[in-house]
Parts: C-alpha cells; sequence; structure tokens
C-alpha cells in the first residue's frame, strides 16, 4: 500500500467501521465510506433488539453518515435491497424451509459485503482500489505459494474470522482489516481518542434479525406437524420445522417426560422433528459440503487440524478425509454437541483459516 490509494470503508454506523476509517485517514490514505441499505420496510414488525436487518437501518446509516462528516470522507449509501432479498433472505427461508439452520452472516459476507456491495458503488462511478471493514481478523500473503492467507484476529474474544472463511482469492487480494492486530478495548480507547466516545455505548449487532418473528421471511407459511421419539412414536406436535433447530429444547412443549428432550433431527421430507436425550446430541463425525478453501488442508499433513462447528465453539482437534469431489468426512478427536445441519464448519491450523463448507449431517463412527 500506498499513501496514494484510495479506499473504501464499509461502514456500518458502529465504532469499529467507524475507528477503521479513523485509522485509515491517520495513515494518510484517501477514504471514503460505503453504507449499505438492504431493509425494504415490507415486513411490519418493531425492533427488540439491535441487528443486522430490520427496521433500525435507519437510525444505523445515519450514523454512518454523522461518522463520515465528522471524519471529513465522502459518504453514499448503497441500495442492495434487491441483491440481499434474492440472496441471503432467500437463503434462509429456503435452508429452514428445507430443515436446516442457515448462516445469514456468512452468506451476507461473500456474496453481498464483499460482493455485491463493492460492484454496485463501482458500476455508478465511485472509484477506490481497495475495500476496508472493521472485521476482527487478518489477511497475510504468503509468497512462497502466491496465495493470501485469513487469520483469525489477535483479539480472541472478537475473532470474526469464522464468517469469512468464503472468500475468494481475489476478494481477500483486495480487502483490508485494519482492527486484526486490535483488541476491542484498543478500539474503545482510539474511539475516545479521535472524539467518537458516543459509539462506544452503542449497543453492536449481535444478531442477524431485530425482530423475533421471523415467519415474514419464509417463501411458504410454516405447516404444523408430529413431534416423534427415535422409534418414530409421535410425541407432540410442533408448529412448523422453521421455528426449530438441533440442540433447542425450549418450546418442544414435551413436559411430563421422564428427562428433558432436545430437537436432535429435523426430517423436511416428512414434516417431522425427531426428539431425545440430550446425550443423543453428541456425535464425533460429520459430512461438509458446498466447500471453500482458503488454503488447502493437504498442503501441511504433520500439523493438526482444529475445526469450529458454530462460530460460539471452541476450535476442536479433528482430522479431515475426501469424500466425495464436493465433500469431506470430518472426524473429532472428542464427540461435538449439537452439530446442526446447514451451519458452517470452519477449519484452522493454528491461527490460519485453512477454509470451511456447509455441514450437511452428523453421526457416531
Amino acid at each position: 500500500m500506498n499513501t496514494h490509494k484510495r479506499i473504501a470503508v464499509g461502514m456500518s454506523g458502529g465504532i469499529d467501521s467507524t475507528v477503521t476509517a479513523y485509522l485509515l485517514k491517520e495513515k494518510g490514505y484517501e477514504v471514503i465510506g460505503l453504507t449499505m441499505k438492504i431493509w425494504n420496510g415490507s415486513d411490519a414488525c418493531n425492533a427488540v433488539r439491535s441487528g443486522c436487518y430490520g427496521p433500525g437501518e435507519a437510525s444505523d446509516i445515519e450514523d454512518a453518515q454523522k461518522g463520515a462528516r465528522r471524519l471529513g470522507i465522502e459518504h453514499h449509501v448503497i441500495d442492495l435491497c434487491g441483491e440481499y432479498g434474492q440472496t441471503v433472505l432467500g437463503y434462509f427461508s429456503d435452508e429452514y424451509t428445507e430443515g436446516r439452520t442457515p448462516n445469514p452472516c456468512v452468506m451476507c459476507n461473500s456474496r453481498i459485503k464483499f460482493g455485491s456491495l463493492i460492484e454496485k458503488a463501482r458500476s455508478t462511478g465511485i472509484s477506490f482500489d481497495l475495500f476496508a471493514t472493521g472485521h476482527y481478523a487478518r489477511i497475510t500473503y504468503d509468497a512462497a505459494v502466491r496465495r493470501y492467507l485469513l487469520k483469525r484476529g489477535v483479539d480472541e474474544f472478537k475473532d470474526q474470522s469464522y464468517f469469512l472463511y468464503r472468500l475468494s482469492q481475489g476478494q481477500l487480494s483486495n480487502v483490508l482489516f485494519p482492527l486484526g492486530d486490535y483488541s476491542k478495548e484498543e478500539v474503545r480507547a482510539l474511539a475516545l481518542k479521535a472524539g467518537f466516545g458516543e459509539y462506544i455505548e452503542k449497543k453492536e449487532s449481535q444478531d442477524f434479525l431485530e425482530f423475533d418473528d421471523y415467519a415474514a421471511l419464509l417463501k411458504e407459511p410454516p405447516l404444523p406437524g408430529n413431534i416423534v421419539d427415535t422409534d418414530g412414536n409421535v410425541i407432540g406436535r410442533h408448529r412448523g420445522i422453521a421455528f426449530y433447530t438441533v440442540g433447542q429444547r425450549r418450546g418442544l412443549g414435551l413436559a411430563g417426560m421422564k428427562e428433558p428432550l432436545h430437537v436432535l433431527r429435523i426430517n423436511a421430507a416428512k414434516n417431522e422433528i425427531i426428539a431425545g436425550p440430550k446425550a443423543q446430541l453428541m456425535n464425533d463425525v460429520l459430512i461438509a459440503s458446498d466447500l471453500n478453501w482458503i488454503a488447502p488442508f493437504d498442503e501441511w499433513p504433520d500439523q493438526p487440524v482444529r475445526a469450529k462447528i458454530r462460530s460460539t465453539a471452541v476450535p476442536a482437534l479433528c482430522s479431515i478425509l475426501p469424500e466425495s469431489e464436493t465433500s469431506v468426512m470430518v472426524h473429532f478427536d472428542e464427540a461435538q454437541d449439537s452439530i446442526t445441519p446447514g451451519q458452517s464448519i470452519v477449519f484452522y491450523r493454528g491461527d490460519i483459516v485453512l477454509g470451511g463448507g456447509f455441514i450437511k449431517v452428523s453421526f457416531n463412527k
């Protein structure tokens, strides 16, 4: 990089993206702000939390514009309602309809934030050399293999590399994550120094939706069906498979059983939920498909691989075996709790993100 580069920053109106823009400007770069508009307002609802999708977007856009004005940088709002609806909301609905639990943040990052946003901004005549966001992750270039590597952020509690594993080499080569070398506390201190103290108090988006009832996002209304035990006996009724996920206990309406029961599997073809004791949620093998490899796992055969089956999971030791041309079989050293079809599994060697895919099924060897 050099001081003549023009960098676009994806500004959400929060502390992380605002500090990202501040840091880059302080380093002498010409900085512009880009903010996505994805909420089309067609779904009548009230925001009950801070999230990525919901009626609170107008306030976030206003905060992003305010931050850009204070920094003295150019700012643009890019309307991506159509792209987001087709790509992320369509995927969200399809996955739940098929009895899987979607991961909309993963899809949004690879297809919208680091895809459509950049493409649409440039198509409207906005020019820039690189794109930066406030993600807590790092990118390095390995000259030996001529490949960009994605790494965990230094702040293990804020690391967001799990949500970025689907980025391509083309995307990684044009992206900056300035906060990857900072802790959250250091970012808060920078916000105070830059005069953005009020952004510290702003509630951060921890959820996909700002509202509870996501039935309005589904293409077809959920249909009630049976809850069965592992022998196929009907033990209750559910209100639609889209409202349940593997591991769930609350909301099943199965009081009076000998022991608490959890969702073990969801059979979309039969519109059926299979429930059982928590012990049956432990599995040590899974199959993942729709893979994206940033650094192929077989390049370092003597180094241990760890995997996360959800963003909040502790990376667990595993081995990876090709299962087909498009899928792998993953064997964990220790059984994992509530492996959920539709969620992402992400593989790591130390701080390096090897890649990942979507969980298809799990079982015990």
